[in-house]
């Protein structure tokens, strides 16, 4: 009997790691709710390491395919963490580099499957760029490229009015222009020349500094197989749609292409409402300016003509930024869709990335000062990623001292935090903190050759891949816990059960609860405000930028491992 028993016990022992590696398994199949990991995997070579919650000491690897232990280690002092009311404690397993499929587990727990590749990130860099091609304005996905998530054309935009906002001389109220092209910015339908700017900037960052990798992507488009590379065609999508938001006459940029309200939830050939034309703006203006000098540089070995095209448009943004420095972008009474405003400031961040990026081109010099204490980029503010391009082309001691006192803000809230990341705090849009500081971090590594600062890039980033306190690889199809409902209009339209993949989610938020009400938010700890719901626009909705920089950090990992 006893040696039945025992049996058994070894028989259900195997059954369990192999449950616990099978990719079919969901989270509330087996407790996983006290180990994270990221669940895409890492580097053989990189830091790597999970967070555990609980009173055991140690921990071992599991291999998923050998189904035995195949490295143990000790867990770190308990440490408690603000953000999510745990005290976790910090499995570090760097030093185990064998590539495989594995779990981390402790005591009765055991982590999502994870996987140590060389080639690791090189999936998740090709699905955030295809993300974008998903999200084109104006032409229909043919199955051939866009597979299950096929569609029909909407939003052509080449008869648009003239909103009174943006009404000149030249082009009345009414006047009917083309703006076609570009991607829709987020969970809406409507196209934003400020979130466009910062997007297209960080992704041509990628290409600027790591051009083979970001060169090589194959990603199924119908510009694959051109001489461009195929990040650079998807790329120009956006960029065609952004010169037709200058105006001609003077040089302006309008700040948005947009309806009156935002549309139900349907597909983008169903939305037929009127589009408009909204205000000239400072930041539309500046932003413009640093995309398309970088553009002009970046696209000039490919097409000369559109290189050129783009550097005079920048010239124009320039000058007519330069008379009109304090144009606020302000709502229209009968315009109730993304504001993208910055109530208050002064945008000289505006126009220090527009003059860093015109003087990497042009190697001459343009009015601006560098700002103090650089920020993490963002859609408001993109000095920090002129920085970071600055010094990619030339050293400057007063640039490099600024952006490394960020740099080195960042690394020390890493190397302090319990739960291994350098950001501690939530709002809108967090992943895209975690990844935009990751950023900065890998940058600071290329520049100085410190490890400490891509090991702190690697667990930031592992944040919005699993490794965080509520279990979710906020990237769509990516990871055995991902996202299924995200807030975007044509992942909810389409019937099809999974949303489009590569989709950065905008993560936890505590500060906006109105959307699916109060009481939908199950914790009152910030890094826990986040909820798998369409309703959830405050936690789930997704957004050309906070894609824009995860191009960026994948393809930034997967060149530097």
């Amino acid at each position: 009997m006893r040696k039945i028993l025992l049996a058994a016990l070894i028989l259900l022992s195997i059954l369990g790691l192999v449950l616990s590696c099978n990719p079919g398994m969901q989270a509330d199949s087996y407790p996983m709710n006290t180990i994270h990991v990221n669940q895409l995997g890492y580097l053989p070579d990189g830091y790597k390491s999970a967070v555990v919650i609980g009173s055991s000491n140690t921990f071992t690897i599991v291999s998923c395919e050998s189904k035995a232990v195949v490295f143990r280690g000790d867990l770190s002092e308990p440490q408690y963490w603000e953000a999510s009311g745990e005290t976790v404690r910090l499995a570090d397993f760097t030093e185990f580099n064998t590539p495989g499929i594995y779990r981390v587990n402790v005591g009765g727990g055991r982590s999502h499957r994870f996987e140590i590749d060389r080639q690791v990130f090189s999936e998740l860099a090709a699905a955030s760029v295809k993300a974008f091609y998903f999200h084109r304005a104006g032409v229909g996905l043919e199955e051939k490229y866009a597979g299950i998530y096929s569609r029909n054309p909407g939003h052509t935009d080449t008869a648009v009015g003239i909103h009174a906002s943006a009404a000149s001389e030249s082009r009345p109220e009414g006047t009917i222009i083309s703006s076609a092209k570009g991607w829709y910015d987020a969970g809406d339908y409507n196209k934003y020349i400020v979130n466009s700017a910062i997007t297209v900037s960080s992704m041509m960052s990628a290409y600027e500094h790591y051009p083979e990798i970001a060169g090589g992507l194959d990603l199924n488009i119908p510009e694959s197989g051109d001489q461009t590379p195929d990040l650079l065609d998807e790329i120009r999508w956006n960029l065609e749609w952004m010169l037709t938001m200058q105006d001609p006459n003077d040089g302006g940029v309008y700040h948005k292409l947009t309806s009156k309200n935002f549309s139900g939830m349907i597909m983008p050939e169903e939305d037929t409402s009127e589009r408009w034309i909204v205000m000239k703006t400072t930041p539309a203006a500046l932003d413009f300016a640093a995309s398309m000098a970088q553009a002009s540089r970046v696209y000039k070995p490919f097409d000369g003509a559109f290189s050129e095209r783009c550097l005079t448009a920048a010239f124009g943004a320039w000058e007519w930024a330069q008379g009109n420095m304090d144009i606020h972008y302000s709502q229209p009474e009968d315009i109730h869709t993304g504001a993208y405003a910055q109530p208050g400031a002064s945008f000289e961040d505006e126009k220090f990335w527009a003059a860093t990026e015109l003087m990497i081109t042009t190697d001459e010099t343009y009015d601006a000062v560098l700002p103090q204490p650089l920020k993490v980029p963002e859609w408001r503010d993109g000095a920090a990623l002129a920085a970071m391009n600055l010094l990619h082309k030339q050293s400057d001691d007063g640039v490099k001292q600024t952006f490394f006192t960020l740099a080195d803000s960042l690394l020390n809230e890493q190397q302090m935090s319990a739960y291994d990341v350098s950001n501690a705090t939530f709002r809108w849009g967090s992943n895209s903190d975690f990844l935009n500081q990751a950023m900065i971090l890998i940058a600071a590594y290329r520049f100085s050759g410190n490890e400490a600062y891509k090991d702190a890039a690697q667990s930031t980033f592992d944040w919005v891949m699993g490794k965080n306190p509520t279990g979710f690889s906020f990237v769509t199809g990516f990871g055995d816990k991902t996202p299924r409902h995200i807030h975007h209009r044509p992942s909810e339209a389409d019937g099809i059960e999974t949303p489009q993949p590569g989709w950065v989610a905008g993560g936890p938020n505590p500060w906006n609860q109105e959307d699916c009400g109060a009481e939908a938010y199950t914790s009152s700890y910030p890094a826990l405000a986040y909820i798998d719901q369409l309703c959830s626009y405050a936690t789930n909705e997704i957004a050309i930028n906070w894609n824009g920089v995860l191009v960026y950090v994948s393809i930034a990992l997967d060149a530097e491992g």
